[in-house]
């Protein structure tokens, strides 16, 4: 049975070159299913900064919105799919006023599914700071959440990252893993 994993952190914390390394460590066939939208010449240039850092070690599959179909899709190919990142998926699900609980249900159902890859999930914990001062901040933050729970519900290994360093919240400690 393959082992699926959910790597948390916050913004700039070192959660995705965390699950790089993690992606390169177990699987000789990476692939890396990016979920952010290029919105403004920002996103662009930071996307384009991490394709350039990841080089040609990964096949790189974007796809902002039909998470599961990608993965299912990416399943027979690649033997790990690192995912990143959830949150910006979520926001782009809000986005489309697409039902983000039914998606995450269809993705928990999927990573059942799913046995032949290894999947690692990046997502940023929005949840430790202040709560936000608008309805639309707080039912992200909310979703996030409930995403998080769920899916750490799945996933054998859960880690949270913070200054670049990994602290072990479910299963193995990163170098124990195969």
């Amino acid at each position: 049975m393959t082992r699926h994993c959910l790597v948390l952190g916050g913004a700039r914390s070192g959660k995705t070159a965390f699950a790089e390394g993690l992606a390169l460590h177990v699987g000789s066939k990476p692939a890396y299913l990016a979920t952010t939208s290029i919105l403004d010449s920002e996103m662009h240039d930071r996307v384009r900064s991490h394709q350039a850092s990841r080089g040609e070690r990964f096949t790189t599959i974007e796809e902002p919105i039909e998470l599961s179909h990608a993965l299912l899709k990416a399943a027979k190919v690649h033997d790990v799919i690192l995912v990143d990142c959830l949150t910006l998926w979520i926001t782009n699900l809000l986005l489309a006023n697409d039902d983000v609980a039914t998606a995450v249900s269809e993705l928990y159902a999927t990573l059942e599914e799913v046995q032949q890859a290894k999947v690692i999930l990046v997502s940023s914990e929005v949840g430790l700071g202040i709560v936000p001062d608008n309805a639309m901040a707080r039912t992200f933050r909310d979703l996030a959440g409930s995403a998080h729970q769920r899916l750490a519900e799945i996933c054998d290994d859960v880690y949270f990252i913070a200054a670049g360093l990994p602290l072990t919240m479910k299963g193995d400690a990163p170098g124990a893993l195969s």
